[in-house]
């Protein structure tokens, strides 16, 4: 037999027996985080008998194969391999009583006063605000067993839980009572406060342009409305009809820049800015549905019932104020315009067709349509009074209508696009990119997005792949290396080792917190336009 078969578990082995010693089985130990060793095989004890066994015999045949040599191998000693394995634990509620919490949710959760948080252990975090570098926290398992200290049960907190939520409804109803009667208040005996930051608003930049709009653009319409009801002109009537929409207009503008400045609630962290779009929008759709609505139906009433039009005299001289006023608000909105544009490295043409400043941008285009519309009416009333056809009024009204809607359509579409949330221009998205890829904790990232939520606010997001070997090495830098070597020589059974994975893994983790602290600060002060930066790690 120079072949063997032997079988060991549910292995089989063809052993060429007379050519090579061959070692049949090797005992294996595992040894776990409790002390215990066991004997792993695919069989239970008798499995490893007849292993034994086996062993046994082709021991004694490859003896007696090598008696008749010279030469004779050495007998090989047994192997052990050893596997150690941690213990897995089960995280429960006794682990997870190590999790801190806050002061101000101690208080407000568990019904404490800040005098009982004096008695507890303090810790020192690092502080997810900017404006902050540590602030303090508490173990909640001390937090909950003081609670019960202090109410004597669960049962009673849950009581005192109950009363201060109901407490606090009606606190909020009583508030929301004062305010109205605050306000009727004003109302009756006018607001004596002193002028606020908001009233402020309306003495520069874009809220000084809408108030010299409503003021220009209300007597425009007191003017035309006495020269239509003079005259009986159809291209009259839809100029003023454009003056009281843009009036209304632009006050809605105005109420627009005053909501957007008010400051974030919890309802609305990221603030009111987007009220000037909405204000915008609702002005887009107000010129279509004024301006050009009532403009059209005038001018088809003017074709299917024509009527001669009176002296057009004083309405060439109000049109001819108007020409004036209206091009005043229109080179006040284009100054504005330019200068902001300026500021941002941005083209006119970029400025407006990005919405960057909604409410500019409608005094802007509602004064251009308005010095275009009164150059039409201009036109076609002349011809009317030279002709002698109240047809070229009626087509006047009609062209002024039209205008104002193509207006009132760019303005609708800007403004949808801007709530929405567009992205960032590509350039700038890459300038945010690289600076991320340049530095050297960063391995990569992926799912960039970057969206302008109006006003020059930008919010950017993004995955982050940081290196480990870098953060744990910006660990490493700041600790005393031969303390540090001193704690891994002292470390000789797994619960010395966990305790020091778990003390340093710990640590690591804030580094790497600390990290992407740094990324945040650090685009936000080479972008001022990126208020909210979210990193997500991968």
């Amino acid at each position: 037999g120079w072949q063997v078969a032997m079988k060991s578990g549910s292995l089989s082995y063809i052993l060429p027996c007379n050519r090579l010693p061959v070692q049949l089985m090797s005992q294996v130990r595992v040894y776990t985080s409790s002390g215990q060793k066991k004997d792993l095989g695919s069989e239970d004890t008798n499995g490893s008998a007849r292993g034994e066994t086996l062993h046994k015999v082709e021991t004694g045949r490859q003896d007696t194969t090598n008696a008749g040599q010279k030469q004779s191998s050495p007998k090989q000693p047994i192997q052990v391999k050893v596997k150690a394995v941690l213990k897995k634990r089960e995280y429960g509620p006794k682990y997870t009583q190590n999790n801190f919490i806050t002061g101000v949710r101690a208080i407000n959760e568990f019904c404490l006063k800040s005098s009982d948080l004096d008695q507890l252990r303090k810790i020192k975090r690092r502080s997810p605000h900017d404006d902050t570098e540590t602030f303090t926290v508490y173990l909640r398992s001390d937090v909950e067993a003081k609670s019960l200290e202090v109410w004597g049960s669960p049962e009673a907190l849950a009581r005192e839980r109950k009363r201060r939520k109901e407490a606090e409804i009606k606190y909020r109803e009583n508030l929301f009572r004062n305010q109205r009667l605050l306000w009727e208040y004003k109302e009756f005996f006018g607001n004596t406060k002193p002028r606020s930051g908001t009233a402020a608003m309306f003495f520069k930049g874009p809220g000084k342009v809408v108030m010299v709009a409503i003021c220009i653009n209300g007597l425009n319409f007191f003017f035309k409305l006495l020269a239509w009801v003079y005259t009986g002109s159809a291209s009259m009537f839809s100029e003023a009809i454009h003056s009281l929409a843009d009036t209304c207009n632009q006050a809605l503008l105005a109420l627009g820049i005053s909501q957007s400045a008010r400051t974030p609630d919890p309802s609305h962290p990221y603030g009111f800015t987007n009220m000037r779009y909405i204000a915008s929008l609702i002005s887009g759709v107000g010129i279509f549905m004024m301006g050009a609505g009532l403009s059209w139906y005038h001018g088809i009433i003017g074709l299917l019932h024509p009527h001669p039009v009176e002296s057009l005299l004083w309405a060439y001289c109000i049109l001819a104020g108007s020409l004036v006023s209206e091009g005043a608000t229109l080179l006040v909105a284009i100054n504005e315009i330019r200068r902001s544009a300026r500021a941002k490295g941005l083209s006119f043409y970029q400025y407006v067709v990005q919405s960057r400043d909604p409410s500019t941008n409608v005094v802007l285009l509602e004064d251009a349509a308005a010095v275009l519309s009164v150059a039409v009416a201009a036109t076609c009333m002349g011809l009317t009074s030279l002709t002698g056809n109240p047809y070229y009024d009626s087509v006047g009204s009609l062209g002024v209508g039209t205008l104002l809607g193509t207006v009132s359509a760019f303005l609708i579409y800007t403004n949808t696009e801007a709530l929405l949330g567009r992205s960032i221009e590509p350039e700038q998205l890459q300038r945010l990119t690289e600076l991320l890829e340049s530095d050297p904790v960063v391995r990569a990232i992926h799912d960039v997005k970057a969206t302008d939520m109006g006003m020059s606010k930008v919010r950017f997001k993004a995955e982050v792949d940081f290196d480990g070997r870098v953060v744990t090495r910006s660990y490493l830098e700041k600790q005393d290396i031969e303390q540090l070597l001193q704690e891994i020589q002292q470390v000789k059974t797994l619960e010395e080792l966990e305790a020091f994975m778990l003390k340093h893994g710990e640590n690591i983790i804030d580094t790497l917190g600390a990290e992407v602290d740094r990324l945040e600060k650090d685009l936000k002060q080479r972008n001022p336009d990126v208020r909210h930066v979210d990193l997500e790690i991968l």
